[in-house]
């Protein structure tokens, strides 16, 4: 697992703990201001991702539910706030800055299902995680992405050996 030169890390994900543990893994990087940009098909893994996040950051085993309904859950425990955005319902980006975006943006930390919702919203500093079918049932592969600032802290904080299934 070596980010390559196009500011990639490919990452296989045997079954639902892997997925879990990168969850934890990524929570553990993060900082105020991050985006996560999750994206992948229905039944990838974003949520599974979300949640084993949302847990580690926040230090808690509440119930985390998808928001797929209510299109924000805020969760309080970390250093910052997480905001768990599911934008799968939004039918225009402009939707969204009735969420509150830009203060989550600015100052939380923002976990993004459906992210190409967000049209020119989207902010240039965010890792894409981008979830796919991998070999084998119930196996996914990731593929993080760093933008802006994000490009340097993949390389240097996220390469061999630092995330573990």
């Amino acid at each position: 697992m070596i980010a390559d030169e196009d500011n990639t890390l490919d990452v296989d994900l045997p079954d639902e703990a892997a997925t879990q543990a990168l969850g934890r893994r990524l929570a553990g990087a993060a900082n105020g201001g991050d985006v996560f940009a999750l994206s992948g098909d229905l039944g990838t893994g974003k949520s599974v991702l979300a949640r084993a996040f949302i847990r580690a950051y926040c230090a808690t085993l509440e119930d985390v539910p998808s928001p797929t309904f209510t299109l924000l859950e805020v969760y309080e425990g970390g250093a910052a706030p997480v905001h768990h955005f599911d934008l799968y319902r939004l039918k225009t980006p402009d939707e969204v800055m009735e969420l509150g975006i830009e203060d989550a943006f600015a100052d939380g930390v923002s976990l993004v299902e459906w992210p190409d919702r967000l049209g020119p919203w989207l902010p240039a500093n965010r890792l894409d995680v981008h979830l796919r079918p991998g070999a084998g049932t119930g196996a996914r592969r990731a593929r993080l992405t760093g933008h802006g600032y994000w490009q340097a802290r993949l390389i240097d904080g996220m390469g061999e050996g630092a995330i573990h299934a």
